[in-house]
């Protein structure tokens, strides 16, 4: 069985933040999708936040094309899965990096970021940062992300539990991310992908008012994946939204039997997918 992926996305500035920070963006040709966490004053968050997205989107369509056609120069080599995730993460790292060294307004940016790579059945996810992925599947939900914050480390450690990292006062204290440092290390993970599984992708302004039994319900009861957002973002803007709201959901799907003939048929043409 192959599978394609149904995808819905949205993002909301929230009740108090005067921008937004926040950037997702996907490419369902090529089964890459990415949600970034901007930080960084004079809207350099925004800034980061958008050139992670805009540099992951990048990679995996030049990694696509003829070598010698990419721009005069070699393309990224084909790479599979979480490897192929990690590099990207890496070149955004330091394209951010790079950019906030030769700017002075822009010293200090960074961002989160949190990456799913689909191929058929084949699912590998990678992030920096507190924003999260978490898997639906029968029924369940399961948060396959763990935040590099400094919060869940103090919960790794035992010096605190979960439920005094919800509240805590440096919850926002992150350990990693891109454009901080020269080097980054990317938490990766290859992993099969089920028919009818939902991954949800989110920044933290989703995951600090929204707990896991609530998505688990709102994503459940949606009529579409559209719609499961909306619900999601509203739930966190009626509960304070301070921060930046942002979810992107992937629904995999069995590829109805017309698509494949299709492709068969007209390998040069548009791949069908997703459905948006």
């Amino acid at each position: 069985m192959t599978l394609a992926v149904e995808v819905a996305g949205q993002t909301d500035v929230g009740c108090v933040r005067a921008n937004n920070e926040d950037n997702f963006g996907y490419d369902a040709r090529y089964g890459i999708f990415v949600v970034c966490d901007g930080m960084g004053g004079q809207a350099a968050g925004e800034v980061a936040s958008k050139m992670a997205v805009d540099g992951m989107l990048a990679y995996f369509r030049d990694a696509a094309q003829p070598a010698a056609t990419v721009n005069g120069n070699a393309a990224p080599a084909k790479r599979q899965n979480s490897s192929a995730l990690a590099d990207a993460i890496h070149r955004a790292n330091h394209t951010i990096f790079e950019a906030a060294r030769q700017e002075n307004a822009r010293s200090g940016m960074g961002t989160t970021i949190v990456a799913a790579l689909i191929h058929g059945n084949a699912l590998a996810i990678g992030h920096v940062g507190d924003s999260r992925i978490y898997l639906i599947r029968h029924g369940e939900i399961q948060q396959l992300t763990e935040d590099h914050s400094l919060v869940m480390e103090q919960v790794r450690l035992g010096y605190i539990t979960a439920e005094q990292a919800e509240t805590s006062e440096l919850q926002n204290v992150i350990l990693r991310a891109l454009g901080s440092e020269e080097q980054v290390q990317p938490d990766v993970e290859d992993m099969p992908a089920l028919n009818e599984d939902i991954l949800l992708m989110t920044s933290d302004g989703l995951t600090r008012h929204v707990r896991e039994k609530e998505i688990l319900q709102i994503v459940s009861e949606a009529v579409t994946l559209g719609q499961a957002c909306a619900a999601l973002i509203r739930t966190a803007k009626d509960r304070g939204g301070e921060d930046n709201i942002t979810c992107l959901l992937l629904k995999m799907v069995e590829r109805p039997w017309y698509k494949k003939i299709f492709n068969k048929l007209f390998p040069g043409g548009p791949e069908w997918q997703n459905s948006i």
